[in-house]
């Protein structure tokens, strides 16, 4: 296709013949001189970023504050190098003029910038200043005459379209001569063909959608919309600007989880956050939370699953592990080479009492020996001579050699062990699941009908439906290993003194300087600084434990009471993105949201509803809203804002290579996806199509796709589940719906 290129040989503008008039020089040459001053700015930028992270790296990387300062700063060095490099000039979203009659512009971009002098040439996109550039619309201009956004395409401006807010002559040329296609441009970026990611929605993003993007982090925000709405992605441009403006986030005191419905997602949502300046938030399906949910099948028997579903066992699992906390009722005598001591029931009750609420049982263990010892000490010395406890030469113990007399002690140590045992998470759930009277105690809501269908053969035979009450067993049991890891840290951290103390020794005995000044060291503060515990044994933290600051969850209206629970136990703020659509709930969904989530204890909580589909034409919706409604009456389905032009076809399942052949062909040239949907995935298996996947419809769930082929949508299922499938299967589509049954 040939090219309008404006006049100037560094022009950044490469218009096709039939935009040739957006290219005359009084509707481009600001731009062109401010891409100019951007593209020096950012050789520079790129230039001092590396020389400060090659620094930063250079550096000792020390401990606690210090350590998470330094490392804080290497991330957001490397995610910032990462997007001026990925973007270059097209980290230019936009411009915007003033409307108070200064001609003021102000260009906006994905990271801000500024020149030599400090001044701005790109504003953050998600700084305050910036809202207006997304938010300003013809009822509500917010101070605003005019608008730009551009559309690049490797390193040029290919289209620009312009929207007026007043009547006024603008600064850059005369008003008749501004682009103004707007809506043109805008419905043709939602037609454009879809790619194996999906793509930030910054040069396209509308008032409404902006609106959640910015709002606050307190409590719950609901993202509801049916497809093609655009929730998903405005979760991620909202995680974006949270980590920009929450001040917990950005000093990476609680950091971002991201939830979807399956793997596919994942990766097809992966580029997004990046191509926004965040690299660093973590992505996971519910699965993916435990490590046996990446081969763990479903539950086969539905009503179990539903049982599980529930919230009964993961509560089980607190008395559960409880019964393993009772203090003993029986006295117990403990003797020492100076005497007997008794310690009462009383006084296991006491040391039982020690732990920290929330404590994990395995790590409040510790805890209980140390009060039982500090109990035992205590006794012997109120029951001999008070000064013996602490005067060796009159022939009483000194309280070391008390201490370690009680932890030899091989009758106190078997008591303990069986009073306060190392228990693990896997044991206790596989109890429940092989042990009648122990989940009827620990759930006494179930019914005996209940109580049965849980038994099974192998108590760890695990299913996806079991991930949530594993999961709470391991926050409340936590590691067995706990003491074994404790001790060998701290033999560690000896070992790193005594060297210390060496050295120390050794610097002091060769400073023969007037002051001294050597002898210092030895003071408690500037030892604690000195101290290098880099070699200590890691801490076998799981990343995905959390605590996490907020959580995106997609796909929401999936997720059981269990699974919910498993996500609230990470978030102990409740700042949470929740992003779904009642009428898309495979399960059906009869409350509504602040129902559902207050009663799993989300709270409080705020909705913003999106009923505009920009994805999916008007001729596939119209074939998709009868599907739901027949089985949701009231099922919200978006309003789509373009057609495509091509008529939903239906056919012979005969046809399937036939249709996948001709689009190919017609699609030559690498562009759009398409995917094959079926009940079991596999419809089009065989020689490898390029471009097509085949997918289940419950795959398919946050995808989209140029064409979709349904494969005998009625093997999907009878009733809700199989209404659900059909509906989001068909909206998938961006241009083209086909149907072909037997």
């Amino acid at each position: 296709m040939t090219t309008a290129h404006h006049h100037t040989s560094t022009s950044v503008f490469a218009l096709p013949e039939h935009l040739s008039a957006k290219a005359d020089p009084d509707l481009v040459a600001g731009d062109d001189a401010h891409f100019a001053a951007v593209s020096g700015a950012l050789d520079r930028r790129l230039a001092e970023d590396g020389r400060r992270l090659d620094a930063l790296r250079r550096q000792p990387r020390g401990s606690g504050e210090y350590a998470l300062e330094r490392d804080a700063g290497i991330r957001r060095l490397s995610s910032r190098l990462l997007l001026l490099q990925r973007f270059g000039l097209d980290l230019v979203l936009g411009r915007m003029v003033s409307g108070d009659g200064s001609g003021t512009t102000v260009y906006v971009g994905r990271t801000g910038l500024t020149d030599g002098d400090g001044h701005h040439l790109l504003i953050d996109w998600r700084s305050p200043a910036a809202e207006p550039f997304f938010a300003a619309t013809h009822a509500h201009p917010l101070g605003l005459a005019s608008r730009r956004r551009y559309r690049w395409s490797r390193g040029c401006i290919t289209d620009y379209w312009d929207e007026l807010f007043t009547t006024a002559r603008l600064s850059g040329g005369p008003q008749a001569r501004a682009a103004l296609d707007d809506q043109s441009a805008f419905i043709a970026s939602l037609g454009a063909h879809r790619t194996p990611r999906m793509q930030d929605v910054l040069g396209t993003l509308q008032a409404d959608q902006d609106a959640i993007i910015r709002a606050g982090s307190g409590g719950a925000l609901v993202v509801d919309g049916g497809p093609g709405t655009g929730k998903t992605v405005v979760a991620l441009h909202r995680t974006a600007h949270l980590l920009y403006a929450d001040e917990r986030l950005r000093r990476h005191r609680g950091g971002v989880l991201v939830v979807g419905p399956h793997e596919p997602y994942l990766a097809y949502v992966a580029d997004v956050l990046p191509s926004l300046g965040e690299d660093g938030v973590l992505t996971t399906t519910v699965r993916g939370l435990l490590p046996e949910g990446a081969t763990v099948p479903a539950e086969v028997d539905p009503r179990v699953a539903d049982l599980k579903a529930r919230r009964d066992l993961v509560d089980a699992v607190e008395p559960a592990v409880r019964l393993y906390e009772e203090p003993p009722s029986d006295a117990l005598l403990v003797e020492t080479p100076w005497g007997e001591v008794w310690l009462s029931p009383e006084d296991w009750a006491e040391a039982f009492d020690a732990p920290d609420s929330g404590t994990p049982h395995n790590e409040a263990r510790q805890d209980v020996w140390t009060a039982l010892l500090q109990i035992l000490a205590e006794g012997h010395s109120a029951a001999t001579d008070p000064d013996a406890a602490v005067d060796e030469e009159d022939g009483g113990p000194a309280t070391e050699l008390l201490y370690r007399s009680f932890e030899a002690n091989r009758e106190l140590r078997a008591a303990f062990a069986r009073a306060w045992p190392v228990l693990r998470a896997e044991e206790i759930v596989g109890d429940l699941f092989t042990v009648p009277a122990y989940v009827s105690r620990c759930a006494p809501a179930l019914e005996p009908s209940e109580v049965r269908s849980l038994q099974r053969a192998d108590p760890q035979a695990w299913t996806l439906s079991d991930l949530p009450i594993l999961d709470a067993a391991r926050r409340r049991i936590g590691d067995p290993h706990t003491a074994s890891k404790r001790r060998a840290r701290d033999q560690a951290h000896e070992r790193n003194q005594a060297a210390l103390d060496r050295v120390i020794d050794e610097l002091v005995a060769a400073d023969d300087s007037d002051l001294q000044l050597m002898t210092s060291l030895r003071t408690e503060d500037i030892r604690d600084q000195l101290v290098v515990d880099d070699d200590l044994p890691a801490a076998d933290r799981d990343p995905l434990a959390g605590p996490f600051g907020h959580i995106v969850v997609d796909e929401a209206q999936e997720l059981t009471d269990a699974e919910w629970r498993m996500l609230l136990d990470r978030c102990p703020s409740r700042s949470l993105t929740i992003v779904g659509d009642r009428a898309q709930a495979r399960r059906g969904f009869t409350e509504s949201w602040r129902q559902r989530l207050e009663r799993v204890g989300v709270g409080p909580v705020e909705i913003a509803t999106l009923s505009i589909n920009y994805r999916t034409p008007e001729e596939v919706m119209a074939e998709a809203a009868p599907v739901i409604r027949a089985e949701v009456p009231d099922a919200r389905v978006p309003t789509s804002v373009r057609a495509s032009g091509i008529a939903v076809h239906h056919g012979t399942v005969d046809e399937l290579d036939e249709v996948l052949d001709a689009w190919l062909e017609e699609h030559d040239q690498g562009e759009g996806t398409a995917v094959v949907i079926s009940a079991d995935g596999t419809a089009a298996a065989g020689p490898v199509r390029g471009r097509v996947r085949s997918l289940t419809p419950a795959l398919a769930k946050g995808l989209e796709f140029d064409l979709v082929i349904l494969v005998d949508p009625q093997d999907f299922g009878p009733g809700i589940e199989g209404a659900v499938d059909r509906y989001v299967a068909m909206s998938r589509a961006t241009r083209q719906l086909v149907i072909l049954e037997d």
